[in-house]
């Protein structure tokens, strides 16, 4: 995963087949009509090619009316879900009806539960492997759906493998073999596997569900190579299920050139936070913004606050910021793309069993996670796009819970928090503290923080980096993608230097 990287706006081909049928021909693009009557029960027609459901009333409805088996009802009842959540009312019965969906809802909405659901009634009905594919962007979140759906088939004898990358090969290509009934993979491993054992192609040539989960970040351009080959593998009448949080300019293209009439639900337009979600910001030095964060994680009990994700932009800040508040004796977990996947797993069971009160991550973390004891989202850098900052603070306040998510800005961070206020069309309200209860443990702080880099030199960390940086600069240009991201740099220093120079007399 990119951290702290400029991101790609490259338009996804119109001819990379995602929504794949018998029939299909590109087509051009049509003029959308974004505006819609929410309160309207029928379905927006936009194109031939999809249909649109823009809905936000409030849902009154039961899973008994939405033609699912009665073993998956009792299993909802278990588990104590009551009533489906709007995405799943809508969503569901479309999938089961065998049409292709995307659905685009908050996080914390269930939109996990909205695909798993109808996969596993039509499972039931036909069991054979592999019968499901799921692509995610991160191997903790692969690693979490495959225990959702272990949940939602608990009555099912199910076989669920995940595919990830820092993990054996040579198992992964036998248990992909043995042909279990859903795969949830990252799709840089399932390539290479493909690529070393041509044999795996045909475990996919049966499948009928292809799912991408975060799937804006799917479908970033950074895996358009391994998408291609995963997709060159699956069956031409699959069905194709997309879900996210947010709306990028790819997913439209995907749905503007769908030669099968898919299903578009969107919650809402734009991006939108939770209403119970509280944001709030504090405007700090940057020099002294880790003296801040540890005044925050100190107030944590007397907040009342169990557990808090902290979401830096930089492994090499998760790294410094880990190694100080082990020398302040301060419990905290880090999770970084730096670290193997053991330590990573590690890391997340700590957390989440309540071990570490406190994750340090960069945005691996971001997406889909879901740890009902999160209460506090610190967001210690400002990201750079304001769909990042939701995925982020949607670590919090899911399923109708409360949440707290605070940002720590610097005067460089102004323009990006305008930016996210205007995106989320909410104003972060600003954090009351006391300054010189802040400032009290300075000097101890500072101490540890020297400490702290002193031990980051000896322990090899900056050389790691560079191997890891030219690393993946010799990956992106094997890919073709260095010089496309070189000249959009370029293209946009050169439009900061005019905005910069525009004002100024002559």
């Amino acid at each position: 995963m990119r951290e702290n990287e400029e991101e790609e706006e490259s338009p996804i081909e119109e001819t990379f087949q995602l929504f794949s049928k018998n029939n299909f021909k590109p087509k051009p693009k049509p003029l959308l009509n974004p505006t819609t009557n929410s309160s309207s029960q029928d379905p927006e027609i936009i194109d031939k090619s999809f249909e649109k459901f823009i809905d936000t009333d409030s849902n009154n409805h039961e899973f008994s009316e939405l033609n699912l088996a009665e073993w998956v009802l009792q299993t909802c009842k278990e588990l104590g879900m009551k009533k489906p959540t709007p995405v799943q009312q809508h969503c569901i019965p479309q999938i089961l009806a065998g049409k292709d969906v995307l659905g685009l809802a908050q996080t914390g909405s269930g939109k996990t539960a909205a695909f798993a659901l109808p996969i596993l009634h039509k499972l039931a009905e036909n069991p054979y492997g592999v019968f499901a594919l799921v692509i995610t962007p991160t191997r903790e979140l692969a690693y979490q759906l495959a225990e959702q759906f272990r949940a939602l088939g608990s009555s099912l004898s199910l076989r669920c493998a995940v595919i990830v990358g820092g993990m054996d090969m040579l198992n992964q290509s036998q248990t992909l073999m043995q042909r279990p009934h859903l795969v949830i993979a990252t799709p840089g491993r399932i390539k290479v596997l493909i690529d070393q054992n041509p044999e795996i192609e045909a475990v996919f040539t049966k499948t009928k569900f292809l799912v991408l989960d975060e799937a804006d970040r799917v479908l970033d351009v950074n895996f358009e190579e391994e998408l291609k080959v995963i997709f060159d593998c699956l069956p031409k009448n699959r069905q194709t299920l997309l879900f996210s949080a947010t709306m990028t300019s790819d997913l439209q293209t995907l749905l503007e050139v769908s030669a099968n009439k898919a299903y578009f639900y969107e919650a809402y337009e734009g991006f939108r936070t939770v209403e119970s979600l509280k944001q709030q910001y504090l405007f700090v030095p940057e020099k002294v913004k880790y003296v801040y964060l540890l005044h925050i994680l100190s107030k944590m009990e007397d907040m009342g606050i169990r557990s808090a994700i902290v979401f830096v932009s930089k492994v090499r800040t998760c790294h410094f910021l880990s190694l100080l508040l082990e020398e302040l004796d301060l419990s905290a977990a880090a999770l970084h793309s730096h670290k193997s996947q053991a330590l990573r797993l590690s890391a997340l069971h700590q957390f989440k069993s309540g071990r570490v009160p406190a994750l340090l991550a960069t945005d691996v973390a971001s997406r889909g996670l879901d740890i009902p004891t999160v209460d506090l989202v610190i967001n210690y850098d400002i990201p750079s796009y304001p769909r990042d900052y939701v995925h982020r603070v949607g670590r919090t306040a899911r399923a109708g819970r409360g949440g707290l998510a605070m940002s720590l800005i610097t005067e460089h961070d102004i323009n990006l928090i305008h930016k996210i206020e205007a995106e989320v069309g909410k104003q972060l309200e600003k954090f009351d503290y006391n300054e010189n209860e802040v400032l009290a443990d300075f000097t101890k702080v500072s101490k540890a923080k020297r400490i702290a880099e002193m031990k980051m030199m000896d322990d090899g960390f900056e050389e790691q980096a560079k191997l890891r940086k030219a690393q993946k600069l010799k990956s992106l240009e094997q890919k073709g993608l260095l010089k496309k991201r070189s000249r959009k740099r370029k293209r946009s220093k050169a439009s900061s230097l005019k905005e910069s120079t525009a004002g100024r007399d002559p």
